[in-house]
């Protein structure tokens, strides 16, 4: 069986690290360098950085500190938000990201997703997917529905086609996040993650909702995601990585040891 990854994420709004309640009422928590490293050092798979204002603001990604973060650690990498172009993609990678998200301009120009699986190999590609339930609309068959701009603008395109058509297309990896259980910490949505990692042939990490260990437990296991993205409970200090790892690896959940 393959190691079940954890991954902390860090959303980034003006250079400092924030944390929100279903993409609202964000607050500064600290700096997200210090927080970077201070993952690394406790056991981190990988790191996703999510700059959360660039796309609704129309701007680029701070590359400034994508490079800090790059410089502090030696694990993979994520970066997402405001990247719009293969050359946007490009600058990402060369100030040390080892993959590239793209979210809102991959729904509005899913042509992004292949050019930059042609660019540098579809493990680069990372396909971020904000999505609500939307259930009894016959146009999302799913009953959930892609939302993009920072959950700002639902788009009418059912999840699961775009999640299928997103790997078609040569994204590498998808990281699927619930906006009905982003920051509850009431775990993960289940029944998305199940069905889109049932459907999919690329690996899924489940995003949004996580407070406790029994949620990663509950999501990488009935939900069959291959990763479970972390915030408010490491952010606020509830849980260290090291202690989630060893509640997951006592229950039979292989994952990476790192001390």
């Amino acid at each position: 069986m393959l190691s079940k990854r954890i991954i902390p994420c860090l959303d980034v709004r003006a250079g400092k690290l924030t944390k929100g309640v279903k993409f609202q009422g964000n607050i500064d928590i600290g700096d997200p360098v210090e927080a970077a490293r201070a993952y690394y050092e406790q056991g981190a798979d990988e790191i996703v950085f999510y700059d959360i204002t660039a796309s609704a603001e129309g701007r680029s990604i701070m590359i400034d500190v994508v490079r800090k973060v790059a410089e502090t650690i030696f694990i993979p990498f994520s970066v997402g938000g405001g990247i719009r172009t293969v050359e946007d993609m490009r600058r990402v990678i060369l100030a040390g990201a080892e993959k590239v998200s793209v979210n809102t301009e991959a729904v509005q120009n899913p042509a992004i997703i292949a050019e930059g699986a042609r660019a540098f190999g579809s493990q680069c590609i990372v396909l971020g997917m904000d999505v609500k339930k939307n259930p009894g609309n016959a146009a999302l068959p799913s009953g959930y529905e892609m939302v993009i701009h920072g959950g700002r603008t639902a788009t009418g395109i059912d999840a699961l086609w775009w999640a299928r058509e997103a790997e078609r297309l040569g994204t590498g990896e998808i990281c699927l996040n619930s906006i009905d259980a982003d920051g509850t910490q009431n775990g993960y949505e289940i029944d998305l993650t199940r069905l889109i990692s049932s459907h999919v042939n690329i690996p899924v990490i489940a995003s949004g909702g996580a407070g406790r260990p029994d949620h990663l437990l509950d999501v990488l296991t009935r939900g069959q995601a291959d990763a479970a993205l972390i915030a408010s409970m490491v952010h606020f200090r509830t849980y260290t990585i090291a202690e989630i790892k060893t509640f997951l690896q006592d229950r039979g959940v292989k994952t990476r040891m790192h001390w």
